[in-house]
């Protein structure tokens, strides 16, 4: 049986070009002990594997140049040299980028037993949720009735943020770009503002106008231009939970910081970066908590999905571009 994947050539500066990817294959040879065969069904592609195709060592290793690269995945087992494992359970696994994985089963997890389509685990339930949630919990230390501002509103992380602080009674601003992507955020009870055509200070205005009590919990996907105009409206207090700086993903030079960074003094803000990684031992609490609202349908959450195994570099490019709305996946069979 034969594996096609995906390898990068070059580690590139600025936002990678197609033709660095390459689909490639290799025939599999038999399983060792502890190995699992699996199918792909879906693909994750991610922000966060920009930073792998740094050649970096950042939180995580880089990406091996000409090996197969890696991602989140869900998949059927079609064999296994594991006995907790058996052919036809669909797992979660990092086997990504490529239609078959053949990989340690140390890493193979059956899926939680819920009433979802099997992709929110890559998703709302996954790692993209649970950042969310412990985002906004464990870092931001959101509370009831907190004024709640939110960058890239509209994506896998930032959709399920807006949502888990309006049920806890919070106003809640989210900044967007395309105008589908603020009407959504709009039909959530969210008060949707543009970032696009704005300088830092006309965004603060906006986010003024959308909150004017100020702003005492800020997630922080972008950066920018996105965070200089949250510093200015902070309130006394305020807790930043730094996720993730799409903005300057793909810099091909060092990005000036904010130029108010002051208001972390005078408003006695905290800001705080973190890895959900180091949190994933409350998964259970996560999924305890918001897996019965998406399966009563009170969480509403959108997947933007390409079709077929060579497309996996475009949607992970489209990120980059604004083209997702919610969680960006590929789709090998279904």
């Amino acid at each position: 049986m034969k594996s096609h994947f995906f390898t990068l050539s070059d580690y590139p500066n600025g936002l990678p070009e197609r033709e660095l990817f390459t689909l490639d294959s290799q025939s599999l040879p038999d399983l060792s002990p502890g190995e699992v065969r699996i199918r792909n069904r879906w693909l994750s592609v991610d922000p966060y594997m920009r930073g792998r195709m740094s050649g970096q060592h950042t939180y995580v290793a880089p990406f091996r140049l000409g090996q197969p690269m890696e991602g989140g995945a869900i998949g059927e087992v079609i064999a296994s040299n594991d006995e907790r494992l058996k052919e036809g359970d669909i797992v979660s696994h990092m086997g990504g980028w490529r239609d078959i994985a053949q990989i340690s089963s140390s890493g193979v997890y059956p899926l939680p037993n819920a009433d979802v389509p099997e992709q929110a685990y890559l998703g709302v339930l996954g790692m993209p949720g649970m950042t969310a949630w412990t985002g906004l919990n464990r870092i931001a230390e959101c509370r009831p009735g907190d004024n709640v501002l939110v960058s890239a509103a509209s994506g896998a992380v930032g959709s399920l943020v807006v949502q888990l602080a309006k049920a806890k009674g919070c106003h809640v601003v989210g900044i967007a770009g395309a105008a589908h992507k603020l009407a959504w955020l709009e039909s959530l009870g969210v008060e949707p503002v543009s970032y696009r055509d704005r300088s830092a200070h006309e965004l603060s205005d906006a986010i003024q106008l959308a909150s004017p009590e100020g702003i005492d919990v800020y997630f922080e996907n972008v950066g920018g231009i996105c965070l200089e105009a949250a510093l200015s409206q902070l309130n006394e207090g305020a807790r930043i939970a730094v996720c993730g700086m799409i903005g300057s993903y793909n810099a091909e030079k060092p990005t000036p910081g904010p130029s108010n960074l002051s208001q972390m003094l005078v408003r006695k803000a905290k800001m705080q970066g973190f890895i959900v990684a180091d949190h994933w031992d409350h998964y259970p609490e996560f999924l305890k908590e918001v897996a019965p609202q998406v399966t009563a349908g009170k969480i509403d959450y959108k997947e933007t999905v390409k079709e077929g195994l060579e497309s996996t570099p475009d949607a992970f490019l489209e990120l980059f571009k604004g083209g997702n709305t919610g969680k960006m996946l590929v789709a090998l069979e279904r």
